[in-house]
This record gives structure tokens, C-alpha cells and sequence, in this order.
């Protein structure tokens, strides 16, 4: 019921669980058009409960813009996890709510591919273009800058809610509103944001710390003991850390 026309309000909930693609096999999957239709179903303000590891980034770029284009409200609420693609159709929210318990993540985007040299360039080009794409959508919902976006994609990261909420990927944090919560005295959290690239660089610098200035000579051995120099396990730690 509408407080201030007293009129009825129709409200209807999706839910977006599990991966998005452009086609089900298994019939596990949300698809555009599985979408579509339970969108254009009804009409009123709607609410979309996410939890998707992602997926196909044309398939979520199609209903991100469904979202977008709705004619009523779009309130996002993250239960679980809003990553990879799933976190761009999360931006399309008139509101984004994200559960104390979710986390949402965003990184570059990926692909397979296979020939030449040509083939490796055009697979370079068509990833950047996705990803500017991609940049798009969390621009106009955070206004970062799109260099900070950039750098919080090529690194991995994931946030937790209220880390989210700092940021802009989220409006607000859900909580119960029994009177007797509203009452109690919010208490103080902590945001945490992990950055897979940020451990790495964290773990080689403790490394390469430890064994180019050891505390006594007998805590390295010696190279003629091991048969490997320091300079090369740093090497092989570095190139173990690219494939991570």
C-alpha cells in the first residue's frame, strides 16, 4: 500500500540464481530469454535477488539492459555472491542491498583463444573492448574513476558489503527491521577487500625479503648444497605466481 495515495502497489520478486548464459543445456542456467519473460510477466516495482558465480558477459550485458530499461523500480539484493558478470547486472539496481554475509566480485574479463598471432591480437582487441564495456556499468553506478575501476579489475578483487557500500557497487547493507534492532546500537565493521594480485606481490616481497637478507648464513643453504642460487628460486617463485 502506498503510504501517502493509499493505493495498492504491485511488487514482484525475481530471483537470478545460479550461472548466466545465452543457452541452458541443462536447464541450470539464466538465460536472456528465461529472463525476459518472468521480467515482462507482470509490471510494478520489482525486486532481484542475486547470487551468481557470473558467466557469459553478452548474456548479463542483455539483461543488465533489461533492468536498465524496466519502467519501475529495480531494487537489487544480494544474497550469496555477485561476481564477475553477475556483478555488472547487480549495477543495473534503481537500489543495491547486499546481505551482511555476500560478497561481490569484479575482474577482467576472459576468453579462449586459438591461432596465430592475428587471432591472439584480435582476441587482445575484443577483450579490452568488453572490458571498457564492462567499466561502463560500474562508472555510472560508483562514479570512480574509470582508472580506479581499471586497476580494481585487473586485480581481482572482492568486497564484502560493506566494503561494496564504500565504494558505491552497493547503496546499503540489509538488515532485520524489528523495532527492537532499530533500537540497538549499530555496531562498528571493519570493510575487507582481498585483491588476488595484492597477495602475490605480499607473498614474493616476504620471500625475496627472507632470502636476500637471512639473519645468519645457516639459514640459507649454501648454493654448491642446494644447486640452485637464490636468484633462481626467486625466478621460479615468479613465474609460479603468473599462473595463479
Amino acid at each position: 500500500m502506498n503510504q501517502e495515495t493509499q493505493e495498492p502497489v504491485t511488487e514482484r520478486t525475481l530471483f537470478l540464481s545460479g550461472t548466466i548464459a545465452e543457452e541452458s543445456w541443462f536447464d541450470d542456467d539464466v538465460t536472456p530469454q528465461l529472463f525476459r519473460d518472468e521480467l515482462n510477466a507482470g509490471s510494478g516495482d520489482i525486486t532481484v535477488w542475486i547470487n551468481s558465480p557470473g558467466g557469459d558477459c553478452v548474456a548479463a550485458a542483455q539483461i543488465y539492459n533489461m533492468l536498465m530499461d524496466y519502467k519501475g523500480n529495480v531494487t537489487v539484493k544480494i544474497d550469496g555472491i555477485a561476481a564477475s558478470a553477475a556483478s555488472v547486472i547487480a549495477m543495473a539496481g534503481t537500489k543495491v542491498l547486499m546481505s551482511p554475509v555476500s560478497m561481490m566480485m569484479i575482474h577482467n574479463p576472459a576468453t579462449i583463444a586459438f591461432g596465430d598471432h592475428n587471432e591472439m591480437q584480435k582476441a587482445i582487441e575484443m577483450l579490452e573492448s568488453v572490458k571498457d564495456s564492462i567499466i561502463n556499468a560500474y562508472e555510472i553506478k560508483t562514479s570512480l574513476s574509470r582508472a580506479k575501476l581499471s586497476r580494481l579489475m585487473e586485480a581481482e578483487t572482492w568486497m564484502d558489503a560493506t566494503k561494496a557500500v564504500e565504494l558505491g557497487f552497493a547503496d546499503d547493507i540489509l538488515q532485520r527491521t524489528d523495532a527492537e534492532d532499530e533500537e540497538a546500537q549499530e555496531p562498528i565493521v571493519e570493510a575487507v577487500m582481498f585483491s588476488r594480485k595484492a597477495m602475490n606481490t605480499a607473498l614474493l616481497n616476504k620471500l625475496e625479503a627472507k632470502y636476500r637478507t637471512p639473519a645468519s648464513e645457516a639459514e640459507i643453504p649454501a648454493p654448491a648444497e642446494t644447486g640452485r642460487s637464490v636468484d633462481d628460486i626467486l625466478e621460479r617463485l615468479d613465474t609460479i605466481s603468473k599462473f595463479m
